[in-house]
């Protein structure tokens, strides 16, 4: 598991690259990712692209990610979801929460 932050020159936008398991062993690690920048970006970017395995502690990792940007209002979006990402987050109705690309 690597998960790497990425900010985008203006600041603005937070890009969060997450490799391998996205599971409760990367908790902390998700978590760091954002709340230990000193940025306030407006939006964020979750990069799925390299997540094999997505499972319930990541859905509310995500969920801890929402409420930490504004809640209703924060601006995250889900990229690079392979089919088997896709169907948990369809299953899971975050496609009303999340803009999912």
């Amino acid at each position: 598991m690597a998960i790497t932050s990425l900010p985008s020159p203006d600041g603005q936008e937070l890009t969060i690259v997450i490799q391998g398991r996205f599971d409760f062993g990367a908790h902390q690690e998700f978590r760091d990712a954002y709340e230990r920048t000193n940025l306030n970006p407006e939006r964020y970017v979750i990069d799925l692209k390299g997540t094999t395995y997505l499972d319930s502690s990541a859905l509310g990792m995500l969920l801890l990610l929402r409420d930490h940007a504004g809640g209703e209002h924060a601006k995250i979006r889900l990229l690079n979801c392979n089919p088997d990402v896709r169907k948990i987050l369809a299953i899971s109705n975050f496609g009303q929460l999340f803009q999912i690309a």
